[in-house]
């Protein structure tokens, strides 16, 4: 499912970010462990809909 960026590009389904786009402007999400808000990563970009953690360590529960 193709559908058009912010600019105009193709972009591959809502996981992909548009380039150009300011840091101020990216999408953020709550971590389930710590409760910190943190922003998206080009790392999460195939899974940004499944991170649920702000890092591996709340992953796997160690924070704090």
């Amino acid at each position: 499912m193709w559908s058009a960026g912010a600019r105009g590009e193709k972009t591959q389904g809502s996981a992909q970010m548009p380039k150009g786009i300011k840091k101020q402007e990216l999408p953020v999400k709550i971590c389930a462990h710590c409760a910190k808000p943190f922003t998206w990563r080009k790392k999460w970009a195939r899974d940004w809909n499944s991170v649920k953690y702000c890092s591996e360590r709340c992953r796997r529960g160690n924070a704090g």
